[in-house]
């Protein structure tokens, strides 16, 4: 019969978190705990298994031989207990769940349906993560994604939320200067704003009853992020490639018109996308089936 406390168990799924995420503090915001406890429960860990696991610096944590050793044995505990969570917490979800997007989708279809998450679950915590390069949900720890497009990691479930599809628009100031363009020569001499994605093409496809028009424009302005793509757009910098549903606020008030109405993009999905697994906490569980019923693009 083993030796080892049965509470260590605990112990060493917390440990797989805290490298895992990298920090104390990353791993604190996971477990919804303080960063000193846990701390101090990594060095009870340790006291109780008479080894040193982590070498700690103010700047980073590093694995000893036996942390390392330890690790893989680690993993498989944190994965047993979350599937113990799943079977006593069905009642009332509780704790945190991560969720990344964008900045546009965040400010935009998010956060209009906040209050309402939180009033259905005032137990759960979020971790919003705004970023506007793709994070990696897996390697990051999140549980949840809102993002344009499907993944292509078959570990990633897909739930689609919307479709719909890139349109041209521009502010009254750019189309007083240069007049509304009447084909696609006049479209090439305006400025335009494109995200960095299109970077490696160079160019430009879109499509008008479903034959593809390519557009390869003199001048252009390159921007990583959506939301300030729109935001220069409303500035008069450019033509820009956006969706309908993210700019009806700017054409409301007349910041914003489309142009060229005949040209699109191919048709773009929304989707939420998480790691798959065979069982989901119900605190995520819940926030995916809100999410899912809340409508966040109409």
């Amino acid at each position: 019969m083993s030796t080892i406390n049965l509470n260590a168990l605990k112990l060493l799924a917390i440990f797989a978190t805290v490298v895992d995420t990298g920090s104390f503090s990353q791993a604190a915001r996971k477990l919804a705990t303080s960063r000193s406890r846990v701390s101090e429960q990594i060095s009870h860990l340790e006291e109780m298994l008479g080894v040193r696991l982590l070498q700690r610096s103010t700047r980073q944590l590093t694995l000893t031989r036996e942390g390392r050793d330890i690790l893989a044995q680690a993993h498989s505990l944190h994965a047993i207990l979350d599937d113990i969570e799943v079977v006593l917490d069905n009642k009332d979800p509780h704790g945190m769940v991560s969720i990344t997007m964008t900045h546009d989708i965040a400010h935009k279809f998010l956060l209009p349906k906040l209050a309402e998450l939180t009033a259905r679950y005032p137990k759960i915590q979020l971790n919003i993560i705004v970023d506007d390069d793709k994070r990696d949900i897996i390697n990051d720890q999140i549980d949840l994604a809102l993002r344009v497009g499907f993944p292509k990691d078959s570990s990633l479930v897909a739930r689609q939320l919307h479709q719909e599809r890139f349109k041209l628009y521009a502010s009254p100031r750019l189309i007083n200067q240069y007049g509304l363009p009447a084909g696609e020569a006049q479209l090439n001499q305006l400025p335009w704003l494109l995200l960095e994605q299109a970077k490696v093409t160079g160019m430009t496809q879109l499509y008008r009853d479903g034959i593809a028009v390519n557009l390869a424009p003199n001048q252009v302005h390159w921007c990583n992020s959506p939301m300030l793509l729109q935001q220069m757009a409303v500035a008069g910098l450019g033509v820009a490639q956006l969706l309908p549903s993210t700019v009806k606020q700017e054409v409301g008030r007349g910041e914003l018109q489309m142009i060229c109405p005949t040209l699109s993009s191919e048709q773009l999905v929304f989707s939420l996308v998480y790691p798959s697994r065979k069982q989901i906490p119900p605190r995520t569980r819940a926030v995916i089936d809100f999410l899912l019923e809340a409508e966040l693009f109409n």
